[in-house]
């Protein structure tokens, strides 16, 4: 599911959520069966659904998500599938100093991410929402980081270089290898 912010708002006023249950998908790190070449495990991301009822602080369900647990909390996925869409472009908000954690969960409970997502919103929306001070400090963030773009730019090329290095030392690796196993014969 591919969600955008306009879809998330429209399906957040559109569904009722079930009384006194709280879901929040995420992500976790499971170490999987596998071995990579150096004899350490792999590990790979699996979405989880941590589910809470009310009242009742001693249980909570926190398994794989499952295709029952989506259908069951579409709200709830659809925050989660839009916060992973907006952490791949954007600034995480908790990584955001000027906002408190108590607004950055009130931001994240309106589906928004990243401090580009708040930018990017008109203020119209934004005050309709309540959160104009947020938006305006997101604002004059973007406008400083916008002088950065070169810094970011060295940085896109300065991976790039890394990248193709390790892919170098790698062939050369495997022409040692060659060389040496052809010398052996």
């Amino acid at each position: 599911m591919d969600m955008d912010f306009p879809a998330f708002e429209y399906l957040a006023r559109s569904t009722k959520p079930e009384e006194g249950v709280c879901a929040r998908f995420y992500d976790r790190s499971i170490k999987t069966d596998k071995i990579d070449a150096h004899g350490f495990p792999i590990f790979e991301n699996v979405c989880f659904c941590e589910i809470r009822i009310r009242d009742n602080n001693s249980e909570i369900f926190d398994q794989p998500a499952t295709e029952e647990k989506i259908k069951r909390f579409p709200v709830e996925y659809a925050r989660y599938q839009l916060a992973k869409k907006q952490a791949q472009t954007g600034t995480p908000l908790e990584q955001f100093a000027f906002l408190s954690l108590a607004e950055v969960d009130s931001l994240k409970s309106r589906g928004i991410f990243t401090v580009e997502a708040l930018s990017e919103m008109d203020m119209a929306r934004a005050e309709n929402l309540g959160i104009s001070r947020e938006k305006e400090l997101a604002d004059k963030f973007m406008q400083q980081a916008s002088g950065n773009k070169g810094l970011v730019a060295w940085q896109e090329t300065e991976d790039r270089y890394k990248t193709k290095i390790k892919k170098l030392e790698a062939e050369v690796r495997n022409l040692r290898a060659a060389l040496k196993k052809g010398e052996q014969e």
